[in-house]
């Protein structure tokens, strides 16, 4: 039986513009069970990125509370909630956020760096396989097409070997047939047992995922 990875109770989250007070999500309750693919869908503005974002931890909510892998998170310090974030999620944005200087595989070990793991070379070539690169691996990001791009940050996101990977609108920069093949590498690593949570505006892509949470105006308008 699959058991809950990340609950999230009351969650709202509210914020100023100017001498507006935006009220970016309302009350959101969630659960996720551990192995879903879960889809985050909604108009601009109905705070999809900001429900992802205080999922993952990169944003703190204003009320209510977030258990990640039955770990209250309310309260922590920031070191601990960095080594929360380390050990359980991978993100994946829109930009590719890929450093210019450095080749394929070394984006994709940078990750290493700053959890001072060591990864091994196997493991790290079996994720470039996996994901089509190997051919690139000594490329320059200005040397690749946008859908190997994000191929790589895919795989800088899977280096740490987290147990859930965030995307942020993943395929927002690149065209349809490519988008769609972002989405078929996402299917496949579900498959092998990865939670995902993917924000996305496509509603074609969004319904391959196992379940897709509607937002409107900051509430769940369905699920």
């Amino acid at each position: 039986m699959s058991t809950e990875l990340i609950t999230a109770k009351t969650l709202s989250k509210e914020y100023k513009r100017g001498s507006e007070q935006v009220h970016a999500l309302k009350k959101v309750d969630l659960s996720i069970k551990d192995g879903e693919f879960i889809s985050i869908v909604g108009p601009s503005g109905s705070g999809k990125s900001t429900l992802l974002y205080l999922l993952g931890l990169l944003d703190s909510p204003s009320k209510g509370s977030i258990t990640i892998r039955g770990k209250e998170t309310s309260g922590l310090e920031e070191r601990e909630l960095v080594k929360l974030r380390r050990e359980n999620i991978g993100f994946v944005f829109q930009q590719f956020l890929l450093l210019p200087t450095l080749n394929v595989r070394e984006n994709m070990e940078l990750p290493l760096l700053f959890s001072k793991k060591n990864g091994k070379p196997e493991k790290i070539t079996e994720i470039i396989d996996m994901l089509g690169l190997s051919h690139r691996e000594k490329h320059l990001p200005h040397q690749l097409s946008g859908g190997e791009m994000q191929r790589v940050s895919i795989a800088r996101a899977l280096i740490n070997q987290p147990k859930i990977l965030m995307a942020d609108e993943p395929t927002g920069n690149l065209d349809s047939a490519t988008a769609e093949k972002i989405y078929e590498i996402f299917k496949k690593l579900n498959q092998a047992g990865l939670t995902l949570i993917v924000v996305t505006h496509n509603m074609e892509l969004a319904t391959m995922a196992h379940r897709v949470i509607k937002l409107k105006d900051g509430e769940i308008s369905s699920s």
